[in-house]
C-alpha cells in the first residue's frame, strides 16, 4: 500500500487558475505530517518503546519535507510499486507525476524485525524525528540500485559515456544510492521534529503554508523561485532580476540541508543573501527563505523535484539556468531545462506538474559590454567574460587568492573571506578542479533553442 493520498476531483483547469497561486500538488491540498505540539510529548514518550531506526541525513531532510507538506501528496516513504514507477516513468503508481524516489533504506536485521501495521521510531543523532506506521518492507537488490542510478542519475553530459567507470566514485548521488542498505520500508509518518535551522530562524525556514500566506499578503500571483546551494554571486543576482522583470516577485529559496564536502555552510550563504538583498534589491519584491532538504545531485530529475515542491510552496516558476543541480560533467548544461518539455502529462490536471521552468541562459559579466550579459545578448569572445564555477570560487577563497573583478559583490566576498579565514588548517577543504571545460559557446548543443 502506498503512503499517498488519492486526489479528489480538481477545481482547476490549467497550470494556474486565474488570480491564484498554483494549487498544491495532487489535488488534496497540503498534506502535512507534522504532529501538533500538544501531541508531540506523548508520542516522544511512546517512541522510547518502539523499534528504533537510525536514518541518514538524506532521509532526515525527506522526513522534514514530508512533515511540513512540501512533498504533498506524499504522507510517507514510497513502497516498491511507487519506487519502480517513479524511476521508470516519473509517476507514482496512481499516475501522479513524481520524478525522484523518496525511500527509506534499512538493514537486514531491522527489516526482519518489522511487520506491516507495526510502528517504528525514526532517529538521527540522538533526536527522534518521526513515528513510522509500517506498510511494506521490501528488498533493494544490487540490481535495483543500479537501475535507480541509471534511470534517475544518468544524464547526457560527457561523463555519461563512462557512467559506470566514474559515477560510483565521483557522483555523490550515485554513491549514496549504491551505499544504501538492502531493504526499504514504506509507510506513513507522524513527524515530531523540525529543521534545526527553523528552530534558530523561524522567520526564514518557512513551511509551505506560511510562505503561501506571505505571498498572498503581498498580492503576488506569478512568483519565481531562485534555487541556491552556493553563495549568491553576480550571475545569480542577474537571474533573479531578470525574473523580477516578468514576475510579481522572487523567492530566493536556499537549500539548508546537507551538501557535498567542501561546499559552504547554509548560515554563511544566507548571510551573503542578506547583504545582497539589503544593498542591491528592492526588498518588497524579494522574499528570502530556506527549505530543509539535502542535495541529491540528480540534475534534470532533481530540477523537476525542485519545481514540484515549489508548487506546494505556492511558486509558479522555477528559474533554471545552466547545469541545475548538476555535478561534474554528468549532465548537459541545459538538460535540466529541456526535461520540462518531456514529462508525463496525466489526464487528471491535479496529478500534473504545474510549476513551470523559467529557462535562462548562461550569464556572466562582460568587460566589453561593461555589464551583466548572457550568450543571447553578448557578441564578444570568452576572453571578455568573467566566468567562474562554484568550485573554482571556493578554491580561490580557500587559498586566499584574489577573485576576478565583477564576479561577486564586495559585501558577499567579504563574508566569504571571513568564513575561510576562520577555518583551521584541518577544516579547510581540499578542492580539486576538474579538467578545464570548453567555453560556453562550444558547450551549447547544436540547434539549442532558448525558451
Amino acid at each position: 500500500m502506498s503512503p499517498v493520498v488519492s486526489p479528489s476531483e480538481p477545481s482547476i483547469s490549467g497550470p494556474q487558475a486565474a488570480g491564484h497561486l498554483p494549487p498544491p500538488h495532487g489535488g488534496r491540498g497540503l498534506q502535512s505530517c507534522q504532529v501538533p505540539p500538544e501531541e508531540a510529548a506523548e508520542l516522544l514518550a511512546r517512541a522510547a518503546g518502539l523499534p528504533r531506526i537510525e536514518v541518514s541525513s538524506r532521509a532526515e531532510g525527506d522526513i522534514l519535507m514530508l512533515g511540513n507538506g512540501a512533498f504533498s501528496p506524499l504522507r510517507g516513504f514510497m513502497g516498491r510499486e511507487d519506487w519502480r514507477n517513479v524511476c521508470r516513468d516519473m509517476t507514482l503508481a496512481d499516475g501522479t507525476f513524481w520524478p525522484v524516489p523518496i525511500t527509506l533504506d534499512v538493514s537486514e536485521d531491522v527489516a526482519a524485525a518489522l511487520r506491516p501495521g507495526q510502528e517504528a521510531a525514526l532517529w538521527r543523532e540522538g533526536r527522534c524525528l518521526a513515528l513510522l506506521q509500517v506498510e511494506e518492507v521490501w528488498p533493494l537488490t544490487a540490481e535495483d540500485r543500479r537501475r535507480e542510478c541509471e534511470q534517475v542519475f544518468r544524464g547526457q553530459g560527457p561523463a555519461s559515456e563512462r557512467f559506470w567507470e566514474t559515477a560510483p566514485d565521483d557522483h555523490p548521488g550515485v554513491k549514496m544510492v549504491l551505499a544504501q542498505q538492502p531493504y526499504n520500508v514504506a509507510g506513513t509518518l507522524r513527524v515530531l521534529a523540525r529543521s534545526r535551522m527553523a528552530e534558530r530562524s523561524p522567520d526564514l525556514i518557512l513551511d509551505p503554508q506560511l510562505l503561501r500566506e506571505a505571498l498572498q499578503a503581498r498580492g503576488w500571483r506569478d512568483v519565481a523561485a531562485l534555487q541556491l546551494r552556493n553563495p549568491m554571486h553576480r550571475s545569480h543576482e542577474y537571474l533573479a532580476k531578470i525574473a523580477l522583470e516578468v514576475c510579481d516577485g522572487v523567492v530566493i529559496h536556499s537549500l539548508v540541508g546537507a551538501v557535498k564536502p567542501g561546499d559552504i555552510p547554509a548560515e554563511v550563504r544566507l548571510r551573503c543573501i542578506d547583504a545582497l538583498v539589503r544593498n542591491y534589491f528592492v526588498p518588497r519584491h524579494v522574499i528570502q527563505a530556506g527549505y530543509p532538504l539535502d542535495m541529491r545531485y540528480a540534475g534534470p530529475r532533481e530540477a523537476l523535484l525542485h519545481a514540484l515542491f515549489r508548487q506546494n510552496y505556492g511558486i509558479s516558476r522555477l528559474i533554471v539556468g545552466r547545469d541545475h543541480a548538476g555535478v561534474g560533467d554528468y549532465y548537459g548544461l541545459f538538460e535540466a531545462q529541456e526535461i520540462f518539455r518531456h514529462i508525463p502529462q496525466p489526464s487528471d490536471p491535479a496529478k500534473r506538474l504545474h510549476t513551470q521552468a523559467l529557462p535562462l541562459d548562461w550569464t556572466f559579466y562582460c568587460t566589453a559590454c561593461d555589464g551583466m550579459a548572457s550568450l543571447r545578448t553578448c557578441p564578444h569572445g570568452p576572453e571578455e567574460r568573467v566566468i567562474l564555477s562554484g568550485t573554482r570560487l571556493r578554491k580561490l577563497l580557500s587559498e586566499g587568492q584574489p577573485v576576478p573583478d565583477h564576479f561577486g559583490r564586495p559585501e558577499v566576498l567579504e563574508i566569504l573571506r571571513a568564513y575561510y579565514a576562520g577555518l583551521s588548517e584541518a577544516e579547510r577543504p581540499v578542492i580539486r578542479l576538474q579538467q578545464a571545460s570548453a567555453q560556453p559557446d562550444a558547450l551549447r548543443p547544436q540547434g539549442h533553442q532558448r525558451g
